[in-house]
């Protein structure tokens, strides 16, 4: 049995059985579902969107590096703006399922999950002209029904090994930007977010301040940056 199903195996017996972001069992375990990846590499994800504010500038500063990432969207979000998802995939990004809202799946009964990530991945499908193939639960909270839905679906879950804490009303450019190089190594993956729909006010102006420095830091080290689909994760 390959570890993702063991983990799947784990937790499907009992729904309020959550794996928890950072738990050393996960990353010792399951490093993929952390989202380790290829040691010369860096995974750039970002949640929450699309936002017609917070991603137009994530994906300038992007563009300017020319670096491509992956974007865990809402449904709800994509409804909302659905030209700025197409702009993601027409700059090469990959885009990824977060669920259809931002409640936790603890709060959701299997069948409900299940229905919250096909109707997300269908409506991506119907407008990037793709399926999905990453799935990341809200506040990083898998569940059984949601390993479940996510194995029925074919989508893999990811995780995040380092974020900047950017949903923070205090989030500044630079202190997301040193949070994050603080975690990360090679082979890690980077969670950040580029809409303020479940944050504070305008954080997402954080996140576009720390992108330049935490992109250039990468390179320092001799790390490729990019999306999961580059990343090695199987």
């Amino acid at each position: 049995m390959s570890r993702w199903a063991t983990a799947a195996a784990v937790v499907a017996g009992a729904h309020a059985g959550p794996l928890l972001t950072g738990v050393p069992l996960l990353r010792g375990l399951w490093p993929r579902l952390a989202g380790r990846g290829r040691p010369d590499h860096v995974a750039l994800t970002f949640d929450d969107g699309p936002d017609d504010r917070g991603t137009p500038q994530v994906l300038d500063v992007l563009a300017a590096a020319e670096v491509q990432a992956t974007f865990f969207v809402l449904g709800t979000m994509v409804e909302r703006h659905p030209q700025v998802l197409r702009r993601v995939v027409a700059e090469g990004h990959e885009v990824a399922v977060h669920s259809w809202d931002h409640r936790n799946h603890l709060r959701h009964p299997p069948p409900v999950v299940h229905h919250q990530l096909a109707r997300t991945a269908e409506v991506v499908e119907r407008l990037c002209g793709r399926r999905p193939r990453w799935f990341r639960p809200p506040y990083g909270v898998l569940t059984g029904g949601g390993l479940v839905a996510a194995r029925t679906l074919q989508l893999q879950p990811v995780l995040w090994t380092a974020w900047g804490r950017d949903w923070e009303q205090s989030a500044t450019g630079d202190s997301v930007a040193r949070l994050v190089t603080r975690q990360l190594d090679g082979g890690g993956t980077v969670l950040l977010h580029d809409s303020d729909c479940t944050s504070a006010p305008n954080s997402w102006r954080a996140t576009v301040q720390a992108l330049p420095a935490l992109l250039q830091r990468c390179r320092s080290r001799g790390l490729q940056v990019g999306p999961l689909g580059a990343h090695g994760l199987r």
